[in-house]
């Protein structure tokens, strides 16, 4: 029946714009600027911002802003660099925040 349906997917909550398969998520325990955020493998659909270094919860990481290459709107950050032993399995993963996407195919 699933295949009927689709894969399920998460879009731009503004245009909504495909932006990652719910298979990419990685975790839904992070946090993000705005509250809750998925940690994600891939991300499509978008358009990445200049580098710089931010400290987050966890420490010191080089972060890119992530847009929605439709609408510009602003969904979270891509995970460049992190300096920590522990963080280097955030390295090239996605963060989008909750409030920035929505569910299709549910």
């Amino acid at each position: 029946m699933a295949e009927l349906v689709g894969p399920r997917l998460y879009s731009c909550c503004n245009c909504r714009n495909l932006v990652s398969l719910h298979d990419d998520v990685i975790s839904k325990t992070f946090q993000g600027r705005h509250g809750r955020a998925f940690l994600f493998s891939h991300a499509m659909n978008i358009v990445i911002g200049a580098k710089e270094d931010r400290n987050l919860l966890t420490g010191l990481h080089t972060v890119a802003d992530v847009y929605c290459s439709d609408c510009g709107q602003v969904l979270g950050w891509k995970y460049e660099r992190a300096y920590e032993a522990s963080q280097k399995y955030k390295e090239g993963k996605f963060i989008l925040e909750k409030s920035k996407i929505v569910k299709e195919n549910w």
